[in-house]
């Protein structure tokens, strides 16, 4: 979740790949066009999708971060979105949901990664292009821990604490590692960071719209805007169950990052599009906020980072409660500082089909 949110009621080590000369070629013949909006993907041809076998607990487990193709072809580890049209936003949800219109919204097809992007994946591309994030120039990033009663009690949002040294390698601060975490969910890095890498693939990160409809598809009613449980009742994605933050039940299986697929795809092939972790979107944060809550991140961050421009992050995370932040819908979308690297913020990319 995003701890920004007013309390409702409602509603394996990182690996190492050399991409192939053919996969190589593929993105510099054609493949790829500087748009207004990023980089985007041309195909000439339909690429074979590529994908990993999760959904459960046991094949996440063994998982190692790499979709099968990595490294040789363009869409290894993406998913196809056919083109159509869907209700953007919602009316049950929080008030910066509301729709921006009244018609459906038409979005044209494109290609989204099947999961989050995890750290294997990005320690590749740091490792061909000696890419060093802005946590590590910034010489830290927002942690979160659960506060004793005396922490929650000294200060505000005493969950998050700004953490000399925390990047995306070192997820805990100095001393910490990534070691065995190849197939979880890469967080600690900006938007800036996501789409460096999105960039070195030919893709760009979602628009907002691109993001909900793809979260969305195959989907309505109801459910969208209700906490995701199996009709007995079990989580089926990674948020948080217990009163945040100092207790988490855990009853979707896991407390705090989860391997990425561990639970069950959407209609549209998709893990982990509710919960985990939120994910960035190429747009600036526009409409209105919350009124009290945002900017927690930037708040313990304050001495050490000045504020900057808000981006939308969409999907909620392992910190939305039903207790505290209602974020875990297609819906819910929040503002995060651009260049603010956090613990429970991830993404994934895209690649436009303009055939």
């Amino acid at each position: 979740m995003s701890n920004r949110c007013a309390r409702s009621a409602t509603t394996d080590g990182s690996a190492s790949v050399t991409f192939s000369t053919r996969w190589r070629v593929a993105v510099a013949v054609g493949a790829v066009a500087l748009t207004g909006s990023g980089f985007a993907l041309y195909s000439t041809a339909a690429p074979t999708p590529l994908r990993a076998a999760l959904g459960t607990e046991a094949q996440c487990a063994a998982y190692g971060g790499l979709p099968a193709g990595w490294g040789a072809d363009t869409s290894a580890g993406m998913v196809r979105v056919p083109g159509g049209d869907f209700s953007f936003g919602s009316t049950k949800g929080y008030p910066d949901e509301r729709p921006a219109s009244s018609k459906p919204v038409k979005v044209p097809s494109f290609w989204i990664d099947q999961t989050e992007v995890t750290v294997a994946q990005f320690a590749t591309f740091v490792k061909a292009t000696a890419y060093v994030t802005e946590a590590e120039r910034q010489g830290g990033a927002v942690v979160f821990h659960q506060p004793t009663d005396a922490e929650m009690n000294a200060r505000p949002y005493a969950w998050w604490t700004f953490v000399k040294g925390a990047d995306w390698q070192h997820p805990g601060g100095p001393g910490s590692t990534i070691d065995g975490m190849g197939h979880v969910p890469v967080t600690f890095v900006t938007q800036a960071d996501a789409l460096a890498y999105a960039r070195w693939l030919g893709r760009d990160l979602p628009t907002e719209v691109e993001w909900e409809y793809a979260a969305k598809l195959g989907q309505r009613g109801d459910t969208l805007d209700a906490a995701p449980r199996d009709g007995a009742g079990k989580p089926t994605a990674n948020y948080w169950q217990g009163i945040f933050p100092a207790f988490d039940a855990k009853q979707d299986g896991h407390a705090g990052l989860a391997p990425v697929g561990c639970y069950g795809a959407s209609p549209a092939g998709l893990h982990d599009m509710i919960g985990n972790v939120w994910e960035w979107t190429r747009d600036p944060y526009t409409g209105p906020h919350q009124p009290h809550m945002n900017g927690d991140t930037a708040a313990v961050a304050a001495p050490f980072h000045k504020p900057n421009q808000g981006m939308v992050i969409k999907g909620g995370s392992y910190l939305c409660s039903p207790d505290f932040c209602v974020r875990y819908r297609a819906s819910a979308r929040e503002s995060q500082e651009a260049d603010l690297a956090t613990a429970h913020i991830g993404f994934r990319t895209v690649a436009r089909d303009t055939r």
